[in-house]
């Protein structure tokens, strides 16, 4: 049962939610460190969001008028590695990216054009890479710890453009690649005969200081500190009857502590952030089936949870979302896995605000995902 059990839960990692709480595209998943043996795997999957709003009474006889779909499709990818050392002591690598943002406007083409009078043209991107490497120690069948560190890498840049940026449209920033370190810990407990894990893993905020050129003085480098989320995953799952199981998951990332104010903005905002998230919590469920010796399938529903508040930045222009995720498994030989799956997350309604402004209204928006994994034991 033990065997299944871990199996059963991997069909969903290649796909998850299509659309997760804060900037979080990964969830910062470590499951692979407690599979059976020795394993390499790959993942990749694609998700393309379908996001787009109207503007509001701020743009006067152009109120009314479509955004366009403002969030990119984009590509995930993760890589991983675990191996045993001995009874007692595992390790993993994982290659993954933590965080993510692709948010690009149609620009504005007036009078008969497309794209928003108040947000085209604006865009924001964030991209990030992450080494973890873990170490995994059993006591014996029921309890183990875990750690490691991580190695995470982020480059962004925004441009904001349109009406409702007032004095600051036409802003731009780059924030150049920067490196930093951070640490992970956690605890697991097992009954490996009813296939029941719960464990509870910790990940530290890391602080990045990037070098970054802002178009307000051309050719200036300054610095920009920004800390990404503290973050808390729990993991739960048990068999619940003969080769069927039950499993959940909650994670938790303080968004609070990301606060993105270069330089020249802040002098001309009074301090104001380029950011705004809300606290995220994403919530998963669902459901494990092994039909025979070489397929199992699952059914899994997410939830992220937006928050009270639907006023956001036009930078993240969405306000929690909930979803469903089918996947399955095929044990091609003794050695090769294959797993995949689709999801399609229905997104939270949200108004874009800049300074008190409602912008636009974003409602009835949505997003698939598509993944798939192949793994390898050894």
């Amino acid at each position: 049962m033990n065997r299944f059990t871990l199996a059963a839960v991997a069909t969903i990692v290649g796909t998850g939610s299509a659309m997760a709480g804060g900037l979080d595209r990964s969830g910062q998943n470590i499951n692979l460190l407690f599979e059976e043996g020795n394993i390499a795997e790959l993942t990749f999957g694609y998700v393309a969001p379908d996001l787009s709003g109207d503007d509001g009474p701020l743009a006067g006889p152009l109120a009314g008028r479509s955004s366009g779909d403002a969030a990119g499709n984009y590509f995930q990818g993760a890589l991983g590695y675990k191996q045993d050392i001995n009874d007692r002591l595992s390790f993993a690598v994982i290659v993954d990216q933590p965080y993510g943002a692709n948010i690009a406007y149609p620009a504005f083409v007036p009078p008969a054009g497309g794209g928003s009078a108040l947000l085209g043209g604006t865009t924001a991107t964030l991209d990030s890479s992450s080494v973890t490497g873990l170490l995994r120690y059993k006591f014996n069948d029921r309890f183990s710890v875990h750690g490691g560190i991580r190695a995470q890498q982020i480059n962004a840049s925004v441009d904001l453009r349109g009406g409702g940026y007032g004095p600051l449209n036409g802003y731009s920033a780059d924030l150049d690649g920067d490196t930093a370190f951070g640490f992970q810990i956690g605890g697991a407990y097992e009954i490996p005969e009813i296939a029941l894990r719960i464990a509870v893993t910790y990940f530290s905020e890391i602080d990045h200081d990037f070098d970054t050129q802002e178009n307000i003085v051309p050719g200036v480098t300054s610095n920009t500190e920004v800390t990404t989320p503290e973050a808390v995953n729990i993991s739960f799952q048990t068999g619940i009857a003969k080769d069927t199981l039950l499993f959940a998951s909650f994670r938790y990332a303080d968004y609070s502590v990301v606060q993105v104010t270069p330089t020249q903005f802040g002098i001309n905002t009074g301090g104001a952030s380029l950011t705004n998230i809300d606290d995220a919590r994403d919530y998963t469920i669902g459901i494990g089936r092994r039909f025979n010796d070489k397929f199992a399938g699952s059914v899994t529903l997410n939830y992220s949870d937006g928050g009270a508040d639907d006023q956001v930045s036009p930078l993240a222009p969405s306000n929690g979302s909930y979803g469903i995720t089918i996947g399955g498994s095929y044990q091609v030989n003794p050695n090769i896995k294959l797993s995949g799956g689709v999801n399609y997350t229905r997104i939270g309604d949200a108004v874009p605000t800049v300074a008190g402004n409602e912008l636009s209204d974003f409602e009835d928006n949505s997003a698939v995902g598509v993944g798939f994994k192949i793994g390898y034991t050894f």
